[in-house]
Order: structure tokens, then C-alpha cells, then sequence
């Protein structure tokens, strides 16, 4: 390890002890089944819009066993509100997995995990880092950050496969979590202060704009459904500020995710 590299340890791990954010719930728990819970929510999402749903979410179904027998309307009433109501249908999905495929426990192995629905290479090593504290690669966006500015600085178009040598190097190999921890705050402070370095990653993605888009369109469907079954011609009337060829496209597109369901002529979300 160079002294850059040790001095950079030390920057990250000073500034986690003064300013971390240890109070975060699900960073009170070793229990897989609440950091996949979180790690869904939080996916594009701001933590302080994610604190409450995920206290009230687990308060509801409090175990993945709960959650799979829920029924999928459930998940997506009580979701409202986080967005992207396709992590939620995922979410019920793993939980039903779960709990039909390996008797309610959860998967140790980063493989495994990537077998469930909507499970990505990042979320498995989320479960396997939180809760299990395996030494894993881990990169997201805050992580990112914090590489790019302190080993990348000037350059551009920086891919993840440049970065992964300075993360091994100085992965804390006796408390992983804590350190991706630290790390995930400190790049949340660079952010900040200093500005979105993301945007020299090669992996950078600018996020589409949600005020009239096909996303704000298909929340406002499931908001509309989860008050009860809806017609066509009530749907459309309930969402006329949006062009009822888009209306009838996103209506189709959940139909095909199996997000609503259609009978006796009224939309509905799945019992």
C-alpha cells in the first residue's frame, strides 16, 4: 500500500468518526432481509425521503416471510411515495423466492443472491457486505465519488475496471461494512462540497426528468389504482393532463410487468 493510500484511510476514517451518519436504521442490523429492504429503497432515492417508509415498512411486514405472503397491491400501497414501483414488485418477488426455493433463509454467496428477481451485482454484494461483513467489492455512487477525487483528479471518462484496484487496496479487510460505510458518507460530503465528480465516470448517467415523463405517468397509475378499480374511461379522465395514446402505453407496459391487472373492463392493482 503507498503512503497516498494510507493517508487516504486516514482522511476517510476521521471524517466517519466525526461525521457519520451511524443513527441510519438499517445500519443497526446484520439481518439480510432489512438491508435488501433498504438497499432497494434507497436505489435513486434520497435517504430522508427513505427513512420513514422503510421504519413503516418493516413494521408491516416485519420478516421476508410476511412479505411473501403478502399480496403484491399491499407492497405497492404501502411503496407509494419512493418511486420506481418496480423495485417494489422485485422486492415481493425475492421475498417469494426466498422463501419457496431456500425455506426463508437467505443466501450467503454473491452468486446466489444474483440469481433472485432484480437482484444486480451491486445489491448482492449490498447483503453480502451489511450483513454478512464478507469482503466484497462494492462500488456505487458515493463510493465512486470519493476514488475519482482522491486517486483520479483531472481525468475523464474514468470506468469502474480503473478504479477497482485502489478499492481492493484499501478495503479494511477486518470490518468491510463499516469501511464502505465511511466511505459512502465521505463521498456523500464530496458531493456536497465539491460537486458531483460522477460526472468523469464512464458509467455516468444523467437521470431523465420525472415532470412529464413516462415514469410520472406510470406513479400516478399505481396512486390511482390503489384507491380501487378503475375504467379506462376513468383513468384516462383521472390523468387528463397527460395525451391518452401515453396513458394507454404505460397502461399496457405494467399489464406486460404484471404490475396491474385487467377484468370486467376495469384496471386494477394484483390481489
Amino acid at each position: 500500500m503507498t503512503k497516498k493510500e494510507q493517508k487516504f484511510i486516514a482522511i476517510v476514517w476521521d471524517f466517519y468518526k466525526e461525521h457519520g451518519r451511524k443513527q441510519l436504521p438499517w445500519r443497526k442490523t446484520k439481518n439480510p432481509y432489512k438491508i435488501l429492504v433498504s438497499e432497494m429503497m434507497l436505489q435513486q432515492t434520497q435517504v430522508a425521503r427513505v427513512i420513514p417508509k422503510y421504519k413503516t415498512f418493516l413494521d408491516t411486514f416485519p420478516n421476508v416471510s410476511a412479505l411473501a405472503s403478502a399480496s403484491l397491491s399491499d407492497v405497492l400501497i404501502l411503496w407509494q411515495g419512493l418511486g420506481y414501483n418496480r423495485r417494489a414488485k422485485m422486492l415481493h418477488l425475492c421475498a417469494k423466492q426466498i422463501v419457496n426455493v431456500y425455506g426463508g433463509s437467505f443466501p450467503k454467496t454473491k452468486e446466489k443472491l444474483k440469481e433472485l428477481p432484480g437482484i444486480g451485482p451491486y445489491t448482492a454484494s449490498a447483503v453480502c457486505t451489511f450483513a454478512y461483513n464478507k469482503t466484497v467489492v462494492l462500488i456505487e455512487t458515493n463510493v465512486r465519488t470519493v476514488f475519482l477525487h482522491h486517486f483520479f483528479r483531472g481525468k475523464t471518462n474514468v470506468t469502474d475496471a480503473e478504479l477497482l484496484p485502489s478499492i481492493e487496496r484499501t478495503l479494511d479487510v477486518q470490518n468491510p461494512s463499516e469501511w464502505y460505510y465511511a466511505l459512502m458518507d465521505y463521498g456523500s460530503h464530496l458531493k456536497k462540497s465539491v460537486g458531483n465528480e460522477n460526472r468523469r465516470s464512464a458509467h455516468h448517467v444523467v437521470q431523465s426528468t420525472f415532470k412529464g415523463s413516462d415514469r410520472q405517468i406510470r406513479g400516478a397509475l399505481i396512486r390511482l389504482l390503489a384507491k380501487g378499480a378503475k375504467s379506462r374511461t376513468s383513468i384516462l379522465l383521472e390523468l387528463s393532463a397527460f395525451e391518452d395514446i401515453r396513458v394507454d402505453a404505460q397502461v399496457q407496459a405494467l399489464l406486460d410487468e404484471g404490475m396491474i391487472c385487467h377484468s370486467k373492463q376495469k384496471y386494477s392493482l394484483p390481489k
